[in-house]
């Protein structure tokens, strides 16, 4: 069966990437140790050329269908191979804020 994680990188390859980068960013916010709920997707592929921030997103969100329900967050960096060699690296997340539930 495997891990979340596992799961989403075998779909994330519907988009042929030339690049790939899954980060469990879960240790970063106000979950159980070994969660993977939040996600860094960095993600170059000729499947993005001509397309806006927002359609690269759909797309990725396409391929990942219904493991979307099983993750809470997922940052998203789309690249062509083209904005990747001129940028080759996604920018830092920025740390978790706090707040949960357990807060109220």
């Amino acid at each position: 069966m495997g891990t979340t994680q596992q799961a989403l990188e075998r779909a994330l390859q519907a988009l042929a990437p030339s690049h790939l980068e899954l980060v469990n960013e879960s240790y970063m916010h106000s979950v159980p140790p070994g969660s993977e709920s939040h996600f860094k997707a960095v993600l170059v592929s000729e499947e993005f050329s001509g397309l806006n921030a927002v359609k690269r997103h759909q797309a990725v969100y396409r391929a990942l269908g219904p493991l979307m329900q099983e993750i809470h967050a997922l940052a998203l960096h789309t690249y062509t191979s083209d904005e990747w060699q001129a940028r080759q690296q996604a920018p830092a997340s920025p740390n978790c804020l706090g707040g949960s539930k357990a807060d109220q």
